[in-house]
């Protein structure tokens, strides 16, 4: 079963949206085998945005998501990425008519329903089902990842 990590960034807690956003995933058939609620130190934050170090915008990155707690998950299901980004919707969560909509959040996703702004979006996912398994490693230790049976999961996978 493939595995995702997802994060409820510091907007998300601080509006008191982290149980209804666990919710959205759940009720999509997503299954959590790991959370927690943790503030993020400065040096996982900084790997977990390696990439964008030298961006003018990694400082604001790091500072953000390490200036109040997140709640960290692991989401599993078949296609587990592709449906946490689907559900989460494009990182900029206002868009008209003319812009081209792939990047965009529509309505109905979990950032075209809460968010304004593209820098509070509420919520990070990984992208690809390899940067899943390197930011799963990076953010929670094996032994924290519960691997259990769901009884309705008969009703959710062919």
């Amino acid at each position: 079963m493939e595995q995702t990590l997802v994060l409820l960034k510091p907007d998300a807690v601080q509006r008191g949206l982290t149980g209804e956003l666990i919710t959205r995933f759940e009720r999509r058939g997503l299954k959590v085998v790991a959370l927690k609620l943790m503030r993020v130190p400065d040096a996982l934050a900084r790997q977990h945005y390696g990439e964008h170090e030298g961006r003018p915008f990694f400082p604001g990155l790091v500072e953000y998501i390490t200036s109040s707690p997140v709640v960290a998950m692991v989401l599993a299901g078949p296609q587990s990425v592709k449906a946490v980004r689907q559900t989460v919707g494009g990182t900029d969560p206002v868009w008209g008519p003319d812009d081209p909509a792939a990047k965009f959040a529509l309505p109905g996703t979990i950032r075209g329903d809460f968010a304004l702004m593209k820098g509070r979006n509420l919520v990070h996912a990984s992208d690809t089902p390899e940067n899943g398994v390197k930011e799963v490693a990076l953010w929670f230790r094996p032994e924290e990842i519960v691997p259990w049976a769901r009884d309705t999961d008969r009703w959710l996978y062919e």
